[in-house]
């Protein structure tokens, strides 16, 4: 959900395509909201980046990760915070649609550098965990299968290796991005020195 759904949604530059699909009475309210002083803070790169760990962190070692399963509304609220957090994480790297923070380039790179640490170290300590973390899992224990400390401890190993495999496929899609930009700004620079060497009638 954060790793796939977030960066695929932002490359399809949502933003855009509801502003262009509403009502213009919509467009007026979502550009109020999209322009407001707390999106505004909150789509800060260092903020997203600090609520996308913190968010992470916050549900995987408190009690309202286990109650989550418990009650599907809470559920539906995790999982909407999720990619809410993975959403304003990605948006000034991989986002389609305008940012009040575009990063350059080497920015974004070590953006997404920085978070893999993070992520590894949720993964480890839910891999090397000694007991279940969650209740919900031991009281509905299934008669086959693994255990549920093993099913937690194969969840870190997952959450540890594949996220990491996605923050550098998340780098290397921005390292090809910068090519591109290098490659559009030198056939610029070139297009304006043959137009100033044409003026000058050389």
């Amino acid at each position: 959900l954060e790793l796939v759904a977030a960066p695929l949604l932002l490359a399809g530059a949502p933003i855009t395509l509801t502003l262009r699909a509403v009502r213009p009475s919509v467009r007026r309210r979502l550009l109020a909201v999209l322009q407001s002083r707390v999106m505004h803070v909150i789509s800060f790169p260092v903020v997203a980046w600090v609520l996308f760990a913190a968010v992470n962190w916050g549900w995987h070692f408190s009690v309202f990760y286990d109650q989550a399963l418990e009650n599907q509304l809470l559920h539906y609220v995790q999982h909407a915070t999720f990619l809410g957090a993975a959403l304003l994480f990605w948006w000034p790297v991989i986002g389609a649609d305008p940012s009040p923070w575009r990063l350059p380039h080497p920015v974004r790179l070590l953006y997404l550098f920085l978070a893999m640490p993070q992520n590894s170290f949720l993964g480890v300590a839910l891999m090397s965990a000694s007991t279940v973390l969650y209740p919900h899992y031991v009281t509905n224990v299934r008669d086959w299968g693994i255990t549920p400390l093993e099913d937690q401890q194969l969840g870190g190993v997952i959450m540890w290796v594949v996220g990491d495999v996605f923050f550098l496929a998340g780098m290397a899609f921005v390292v090809v991005q910068w090519m591109r930009h290098e490659e559009r700004r030198t056939v610029r620079l070139d297009a304006r020195l043959a137009a100033e060497r044409a003026a000058r009638g050389e």
